[in-house]
Formats: C-alpha cells, sequence, structure tokens
C-alpha cells in the first residue's frame, strides 16, 4: 500500500499524512535500539501496521475516546490519535506496563501534539472511562478480557484485533467469560480478524 492509496482509503488529510510519516520515522529510528516491530514489517508500515490500525474507525465512526491497551509500538493508538487530532473532544489513552515503551511513545505524543494520555501501568488498573477500548498482539482473548474487563464494564465496546486464529480464542474465553461479540474480517489481512466485544461478565 501506497501512502496515496492509505489516504484515499482513510480520508487522512494531508496534516495527518506529514504526522504519519514523521512517526514512521521516530519508529524506524527507536526500532534500531529496542524490538518495537518486526524490522521486516516497516518497509510496509502503511498497510501492516497503519491501515491496520485506521480500519477500526469505520466501525466506530463516532467514538471521541478510545483506551488502547498493550499500546507498545502505537498500534493502533497512535495512528487513531494522528486520525482524530483535529476531532473536537477526541482523546486516546496509551496504556503500557513496559516504562521504555511509555517513554517512546511519551516521545512521539510530544513531538506531533496528539491528543492522548500515556500510561505506565496495568491496563486492569487503570480508571479511564472510553466509549471503545482497543488492543493488538497483547494476549490471547481469554486474558486480554480480562485486561478490558473494567472498560467493558464501564461502558465501552470491544474492538480487538487478531490473527488467524480469533474464533479460536474466541471459544477458549467463552469458558471463563460471558460475552456477546462478532467478528469481522481484516480490511488489511484477509487471515486477520476484528472481534467486537460487549456485556463482559465472568462465568460462574
Amino acid at each position: 500500500m501506497t501512502p496515496s492509496e492509505f489516504q484515499a482509503l482513510t480520508g487522512a488529510s494531508d496534516a495527518n499524512m506529514a504526522d504519519l510519516e514523521a512517526f514512521a520515522g521516530m519508529l524506524a529510528e527507536a526500532n534500531e535500539v529496542m524490538n518495537l516491530v518486526g524490522p521486516d514489517t516497516i518497509p510496509d508500515i502503511w498497510n501492516r501496521h497503519y491501515w491496520d490500525s485506521a480500519q477500526l474507525l469505520a466501525l466506530e465512526p463516532g467514538a471521541k475516546t478510545w483506551a488502547d491497551l498493550g499500546a507498545g509500538a502505537g498500534f493502533p493508538g497512535v495512528v487513531l490519535a494522528i486520525l482524530l487530532k483535529d476531532r473536537p473532544g477526541a482523546h486516546v489513552w496509551l496504556i503500557d506496563s513496559l516504562g521504555k515503551r511509555c517513554r517512546f511513545l511519551q516521545t512521539v505524543v510530544d513531538a506531533l501534539g496528539l491528543p492522548a494520555t500515556v500510561i505506565n501501568g496495568r491496563a486492569e488498573e487503570q480508571k479511564v472511562s472510553v466509549e471503545v477500548v482497543t488492543a493488538r498482539a497483547v494476549a490471547a482473548m481469554e486474558k486480554l478480557l480480562g485486561y478490558a474487563q473494567p472498560y467493558l464494564q464501564r461502558g465501552a465496546r470491544g474492538l480487538f484485533l487478531k490473527g488467524e486464529k480469533a474464533e479460536v480464542e474466541v471459544a477458549e474465553a467463552r469458558r471463563v467469560w460471558h460475552f456477546e461479540s462478532d467478528l469481522s474480517v481484516s480490511r488489511s489481512d484477509p487471515r486477520g480478524r476484528i472481534v467486537s466485544v460487549r456485556s463482559l461478565r465472568r462465568a460462574r
């Protein structure tokens, strides 16, 4: 995917695109000294990371507040914050338990002036209320739902980017949790799935 193809798909502004280009540079530089993403994925950043993240906005187009659990390299959270930058009231919480990843995220947020807050801590311990909680490549669904439980119980919708084993993960999670879910095919990779979750409670 080229930058122009990404812009056509998402409707990103020229300012958004400039921020995404700058983010790509910061990511490539930081990735030299810490393992944020697989080095072989950076050449395909517009599809593999940016479009994969941005597609979530089409599923919740009116949502302004998001929490990205295990935010890591900033996918999907930083991409969402860039694309929501000019929307009044928009804010993204980037939550990660590892200090060095949070320092990288804070550098990006500060450099680009993003509507985002970086939190260094355990996802399940935060008191943030949002419209959507998301995560990518954090944990299997059973464990991930434990991290997301407080947000979902405060009314958030879960949108989780998963791989080709998503159906198996959802089935295994139902041994521990009761929840409503839908799966949709990822637009960045037909092998991937987006798992939408509501109404979570622990199974008795």
